[in-house]
Formats: structure tokens, sequence, C-alpha cells
């Protein structure tokens, strides 16, 4: 009899542990963490986060806001920030909801291993292909410099600060072992009127080809435009393995003598896992399909003119909402892209 009663108990006991079990979870994720996920609303302003003026960034983020407004009914606001590192730190404090990055800040935020990355920025999701970020430097004609190991001892721009070049100039002239003097980090614009004001005679830079802020300079003062090669460009890209070799076309600046050999990064839109499915792929289908608009806005677009551009991202968690757009149209995806919560979004 005793040993009846202690075998009910015991399987009493089971069962309630069973339920309690049950109700606490597991979280560690799988389908349990997926469900904490709650999409945003479907918005009805974003606010996009750029770059400096003068530079690329900003003049996408401008046709931007114009398609949204257009085709979609959204109004936008367009924010002036430090650039890709800036953007990352505001989409995770929802301070914008549209992102643009370059891949170096992309991997360094993702994976939490950049400097300036507080943490791992886990939740942030590539929606479309932008364009190569080239790097590019350019001097005042007169100081006859026409390579960064000139930069020795001297006070160069290295664009603003949270910048894809603010960010990786000084680590490419550490890099290369090249002891700058000064470096003023500054926004593009700020920069060349140091420079025409012969506060400045070196700067470096990155964007979308051409870069205003160049074409501002070099129609105002006789200016040097290069880029980095051989051995040096080597050494970047095996440091910085998000830099690959890339050809500044003739022609792009008046001052140039030819093609310019370099380095670059690919860019690409983003925003928070939180955003709503069908407003990204509203967002990434007007993108492709009203494409020229982007060109006329800036010839950087012509890179992103075909849809499978977005294959130059093979590492980073795309959203849904974008996914569902390309796997429409035909693009097959790495199966990297595809995020934890891509099956509950599917069901």
């Amino acid at each position: 009899m005793k040993k009846l009663w202690f075998l009910m108990m015991l399987i009493l006991t089971v069962g309630v542990m069973a339920a309690c079990g049950g109700d606490g979870g597991d979280s560690g994720g799988g389908e349990e963490a997926e469900a904490d996920i709650e999409e945003n609303e479907y918005p009805s302003t974003v606010t996009i986060g750029t770059a400096s003026q003068g530079g690329t960034y900003y003049i996408w983020g401008g046709g931007f806001a114009t398609m949204l407004e257009e085709h979609l009914d959204i109004t936008s606001n367009v924010e002036v920030t430090g650039g890709p590192v800036h953007n990352i730190q505001l989409l995770d404090a929802d301070d914008v909801q549209l992102g643009m990055v370059t891949e170096g800040p992309l991997y360094e935020g993702y994976t939490g291993e950049g400097e300036w990355a507080e943490k791992e920025y886990q939740d942030i999701r590539v929606i479309f292909p932008m364009y190569d970020t080239p790097f590019n430097w350019f001097s005042l004609e007169s100081t006859g410099v026409t390579s960064i190991e000139e930069h020795e001892g001297e006070r160069v721009g290295v664009g603003p600060a949270g910048g894809t070049p603010g960010t990786y100039n000084p680590i490419i002239y550490e890099t290369l072992g090249i002891e700058t003097g000064e470096q003023v980090a500054a926004g593009a614009s700020d920069m060349v009127s140091q420079m025409l004001d012969g506060q400045l005679e070196h700067i470096g830079f990155s964007a979308g080809l051409p870069i205003s802020a160049v074409v501002e300079a070099e129609t105002q003062a006789d200016i040097n435009i290069y880029g980095i090669e051989g051995e040096n460009r080597e050494a970047v890209m095996e440091e910085l393995s998000y830099f690959k070799e890339f050809t500044i076309p003739e022609g792009t600046y008046d001052s140039q003598e030819g093609p310019i050999e370099t380095i670059a990064q690919f860019n690409f839109g983003v925003v928070q896992k939180e955003a709503n499915s069908d407003f990204v792929y509203d967002l990434v289908k007007m993108y492709h399909e009203n494409i020229d608009q982007m060109i006329n806005t800036h010839s950087s677009a012509e890179e992103a003119e075909d849809p499978e551009a977005i294959l130059n991202n093979t590492d980073y968690p795309m959203h849904p909402g974008a996914i569902r757009y390309y796997e429409e149209i035909g693009v097959e995806l790495p199966d990297e892209v595809y995020p934890d919560e891509w099956e509950e979004s599917s069901e």
C-alpha cells in the first residue's frame, strides 16, 4: 500500500514539474525565441540614416525619401549622421529606421569586433544592395604628393568619425606603418572647405562614384587624385578581409590621368529585425522596380540595376520581407543569409 501511494505521488510530482517547465520555456532560442519577435507596425514615416553632406549616402537618402513618398506614400526624414558605424548604433536605438552601411562596419558591428562596438549588433538585417565604396586620396597639386606614403608626418583629413573613411583611413595608415601628423576627422564638404582655405593639403575619402566632394575640390583647385596598389594594397586586404581590389575608371574625375587602382567595400541598405515585413517587402520591390530613379539620383546605383547584386552579401542575415521579394523574382540566396526568424515568418 505504501509503495502504491509513493508511486502515485511520484507521478503527480513529475507531472507538475513538466507543466511548470513548459510555462517557463527554453530561453536558449529556437522556435520559442523566435516567438519573442514582435514586428513593428507598417510605418507612415521613417528616418533614413545617411552620412555627412558632400558624401554619396546623403544624396542617396534624398533619392530614397522621394521614392518612398511617391510610391509608398511614406514621408521621410533624411538624417545627417557620422556614417555606417553611427547608422548601426542609431538603428539599434530606433533613432533611424533605414540605414546605409559598408561591409567593414557591418562585419565589426555584427561580430562585436570593432573598437567602437559596445556589443554584438546581431539584430541588424540586410535588405538591398547599393554599390562599391572605393577609397581614394587627393592632395593639392602644389604639394607634389601622389601617394599615401608621402603623408608621413603630414596633417591629413580622414573623414567623419563613425563614417567609412573616418573609421578605416587611420587603420590603413597604421597597417602600412605610416605615421601621419594630425588626423582631421570631418565631413567631406568641411574637409574640402579647409583645403580650399589652405588649412589642409591632403584628404582621404570613400563613397560611391563620383564623390561630389572630389568634384567640388577639383573645380576650384588643381589636385592630384590617387589610390593604393601593389604590396600596400595586398597588405591592407590581408589585414582587413572586407576590402577588395577596385579600379576607379578613367574619366570619373577631370583630374585623373588614367584608371586609379585602389581598394573598396560594398554597401547595403539595412534595417532592424523588428521592421515590418510587408513594409520591407514593399520597399525592396519599390527600389528594384524603380532603380532608374536612383540611377538618376546618383550613377553609383547602376551597380544595383541587376537585383542579383544582393549576392554580394554571403554572410549577414537578411530581413524576411526582403528574402520574400528576392525569392519571388528567382534569386537563389545562400543559406547563410536566412535569419533564425525566417522559419516562423514563412509558416
